[in-house]
């Protein structure tokens, strides 16, 4: 079985990351962390990669005056670094097409809504203002639009009539915590296709052996 190996990319406080350590260090995600990059110095994200021992870099946007230019040195230090999958664990940049050639159908990220619902920012948020009674989370590929690749697995999360953005926003991390390992393994274990889309069909992902809807919560905890 081939191991993944990984570049997380960060922003903030890497809980994600810290799900995809665990696994790792608990033997149910066939990966290796080549490296941890962050867009800001000093988050928490980079703390966390180092208490595991993984390697970590920094490598501010706002020394380059394109976005393209800040991608290419992106795609450069992943790529000296030996990472071939890359994970967005609340990474707060949107990747233009420079990063996303580089890593074709390898970007992954985890949406807090159950996508095509939701995308963007603040999506426990828009949930709430909708009035919807189920939400949850989405682990896909990125694409060049907003939170628009193809789908990998969702997770569902009913909406309380008490909730507040905090308390729905807890709710559906536990369930990212849980998704997006389950799909790298998915992905290590060779179990994940996706099929290109024809006319006016999108691409859409076939995951084999595997149910793609990972529960609703609190079930299969």
């Amino acid at each position: 079985m081939p191991t993944l190996d990984l570049g997380v990319l960060v922003s903030g406080t890497g809980t994600n990351l810290q799900a995809v350590i665990d696994a790792v260090s608990a033997g149910t995600l066939d990966a290796r962390i080549r490296l941890v990059l962050s867009n800001k110095p000093g988050v928490a994200a980079l703390e966390r990669a180092h208490r595991a021992g993984v390697p970590t870099r920094v490598l501010s946007h706002k020394g380059y005056a394109r976005r393209e230019d800040y991608d290419q040195a992106l795609v450069e230090t992943l790529r000296q670094a030996g990472a071939r999958w890359i994970v967005l664990a609340g990474f707060m940049r949107i990747l233009t097409p420079v990063f996303l050639d580089a890593f074709p159908m390898r970007v992954i990220n985890i949406h807090p809504a159950l996508l095509p619902s939701f995308p963007g920012v603040d999506a426990q948020g828009q949930a709430l203002a909708y009035g919807v009674r189920v939400t949850g989370c989405t682990v896909h590929f990125v694409d060049s639009g907003t939170d628009t690749g193809p789908i990998i697995a969702q997770a569902a999360v009913p909406v309380m009539p008490d909730d507040t953005r905090d308390s729905l926003a807890r709710r559906i991390l536990a369930r990212e915590h849980e998704a997006l390992p389950t799909v790298l393994q998915w992905i290590a274990e060779d179990r994940v296709v996706v099929e290109p889309g024809s006319g006016a069909s999108r691409a859409r992902v076939i995951v084999r052996d595997r149910d793609p809807f990972l529960g609703f919560w609190p079930e299969n905890r």
